[in-house]
């Protein structure tokens, strides 16, 4: 009887998909779309319970990104070959290795693609910090010779320029280096230089494939870069001083 059962409930089960499958060789189905850019013109009506079903979440998640735990002086931007925002958090990435090291990096890399928004004038919130560094990217020690210090800052100039700190390049129309310092310093090729940067670039993403290089590697979960930013917004400000950052030619662009 339970065979019997069966063989019928497959039967039926062939009998339905085999009708199916002819159905479906027998129609043309088009799927189109478009894509629908999410901009503030659709929170000009706020759908009521939704927004009543958030609001408890919307209230916890407030109280903790909305303290301010500074000031900018200034607005900054991060853009390619060199701005503001990038030129003060590679600073400060090149001087928490302090801790670890002994001294500041020699250097210190920042990808553009890390920097998701820039800071305003005026007060610094937890809620800027995120939104400018969202990834938990983790401070790293590289150490490697001059000559692929070099070779770092060639493929950082095909890119058009990243956040560099204590690095000075100058080059040409087509973004060829012409000249490359390390503070008032030449490069030396043989000589080992400490270059500050995070996990991801450490392991030669975004093209920085010298960096796969390095001699010795040190990496500090920890120490998260938004961390080490939030802190020293923190310290500025017990200091008495507002954010402030300069360009201050870590890339020139000669006319030759």
């Amino acid at each position: 009887m339970r065979l019997n059962r069966f063989l019928f409930v497959c039967t039926i089960f062939w009998a339905a998909t085999a009708g199916l499958s002819s159905c479906r060789s027998q129609r043309n189905i088009t799927i189109a779309g478009s894509r629908i850019e999410m901009t503030v013109e659709w929170d000009s009506v706020p759908n009521p319970k939704a927004m009543a079903l958030f609001a408890p979440y919307k209230a916890k998640v407030d109280s903790v990104m909305n303290p301010v735990i500074g000031v900018s002086a200034m607005d900054m931007t991060a853009e390619r070959p060199e701005s503001l925002l990038s030129n003060l958090i590679a600073d400060v990435l090149r001087n928490s290795t302090t801790p670890y090291i002994d001294r500041p990096a020699d250097v210190a890399v920042i990808n553009m693609g890390g920097l998701r928004n820039s800071l305003g004038a005026g007060e610094v919130t937890y809620r800027n910090v995120y939104e400018i560094l969202p990834f938990e990217n983790a401070l790293c020690i590289l150490s490697l010779r001059g000559k692929d210090v070099k070779e770092l800052m060639r493929d950082i100039m095909k890119t058009g320029g990243e956040g560099l700190s204590n690095v000075y390049l100058t080059v040409n129309k087509d973004m060829d280096i012409v000249d490359i310092r390390i503070g008032k310093d030449a490069i030396d090729d043989e000589r080992l230089y400490q270059v500050a940067t995070v996990d991801y670039l450490a392991e030669g993403n975004d093209r920085m494939t010298a960096f796969k290089k390095a001699e010795k590697r040190l990496c500090f979960k920890e120490a998260t870069i938004r961390d080490l930013f939030i802190e020293y917004v923190k310290s500025e400000t017990a200091e008495g001083r507002s954010l402030t950052s300069q360009k201050d030619g870590r890339v020139v662009i000669t006319d030759n």
